[in-house]
């Protein structure tokens, strides 16, 4: 792994991601390091666990202050993330971060039950990122070669969330990136 892009990260979530993730009793940092763990733990691939890792940096590069959503901003940290993730990363890292809020719109429409373990910072950002989805619009995610993994990207992201939560240290993730790095 290059110098820069590890302490360029490491600047990114260690640094910068100390601050309260949403409502929830956990930092950036934790969420970020729970969902890496979760889709270590599931088995997913490489470019899979390092999107879970780093799928909320346009959380912290945006300008937009802390909690945008509370004040009804949508600060697009899917995009904003995803481009910033394409420049340095290929699509497996890129793609499911640029997915995984419309992942999250798409499970609330096509699954009774997971609109009730939506945390209540993402039940409140859900209308500010466009709300259930339509027909056309679930056929177009369905379409998107990258759907399947945004949902399991999404999955994690909803269960990362525990404030007891053990998990490796960021260093542990890592490891991956040589395997992702353009």
């Amino acid at each position: 792994m290059s110098d820069p892009l590890r302490q360029e990260l490491l600047d990114i979530f260690v640094g910068r991601a100390t601050r309260r993730y949403g409502l929830s009793a956990i930092n950036q940092l934790q969420h970020a390091l729970q969902a890496a763990a979760l889709a270590e733990a599931d088995g997913a691939v490489p470019a899979t666990v390092l999107a879970s890792l780093l799928h909320d940096v346009g959380h912290m590069i945006h300008a937009l202050g802390d909690d945008p959503a509370s004040r009804g901003v949508d600060d697009v940290h899917e995009e904003l993330g995803a481009r910033w993730l394409a420049l340095r990363f290929g699509p497996a890292v890129s793609e499911p971060v640029r997915l995984h809020v419309a992942a999250k719109r798409y499970l609330c429409t096509v699954e009774s039950d997971y609109f009730g373990k939506l945390a209540p910072d993402s039940v409140r950002s859900l209308e500010l990122q466009g709300g259930l989805m339509s027909a056309d619009e679930i056929e177009a995610f369905r379409a998107n070669p990258f759907h399947a993994e945004a949902v399991r990207l999404r999955r994690y992201d909803e269960d990362a969330k525990d404030p007891r939560a053990q998990t490796p240290d960021f260093d542990h993730y890592l490891r991956h990136v040589a395997a992702c790095h353009k």
